[in-house]
């Protein structure tokens, strides 16, 4: 008997501790909208990885090990415990102008990067971009935009109905969420998402 209630014990803490693990590093989110098409479309359901773009601020790192707040003076840069958001990841994120509301597009310009866009022809630094995901371009002209240190610009993959970077600027690194990872809904389109 005693055997089988520590067993039960075991089994409930462990259930725990993978929900809480589960709960920190994945989440779902449903796609609203046509902005992503034809990657992802509209009522697909999304597993998104949280912990990808996992990020600690130099000051708590200081925190934790001795002497690092004298290496680190004046850095106030998180780093990443994986690696940042890079060219081409699809990412959820807080929209910045209403952050109850999380959207999903993909990164096209980095910190350092200048964007720019002519006849619905995306530059990144000068040079154009093959974009193969890109079936309905736009045809407009936007001014040169420099990503900053902590920001990323980022489009739709449907440029004719997308409300993005050329609509309302830069997103804000803290707010990242996550990379899109899995499309598990509806069934016959599960699949990593790319």
């Amino acid at each position: 008997m005693r055997r089988i209630v520590r067993e039960m014990i075991e089994t409930v803490l462990l259930a725990l501790l993978l929900f809480v693990l589960m709960e920190f590093s994945v989440q779902n989110f449903k796609v609203e909208g046509s902005s992503m098409k034809p990657t992802l479309s509209q009522d697909e359901y999304l597993l998104v990885n949280k912990v990808t773009y996992a990020r600690i601020g130099m000051d708590e790192l200081a925190t934790l090990v001795p002497l690092l707040h004298e290496w680190s003076r004046g850095s106030e840069r998180p780093i990443y415990a994986f690696t940042p958001p890079k060219h081409g990841d699809v990412v959820i994120f807080q929209f910045p102008n209403d952050p109850t509301r999380d959207f999903v597009k993909r990164v096209i310009g980095v910190p350092g990067d200048t964007i720019e866009i002519k006849r619905g022809e995306v530059f990144r630094n000068g040079v154009a971009l093959d974009e193969p995901f890109v079936t309905t371009p736009s045809s407009r002209t936007y001014p040169p935009v420099y990503v900053g240190v902590g920001h990323y610009y980022v489009l739709g993959d449907n440029r004719r109905s997308s409300n993005d970077s050329r609509d309302w600027g830069l997103v804000p690194e803290e707010n990242l969420i996550g990379q899109a990872w899995v499309r598990y809904w509806p069934p016959d389109s599960l699949g990593f998402i790319q």
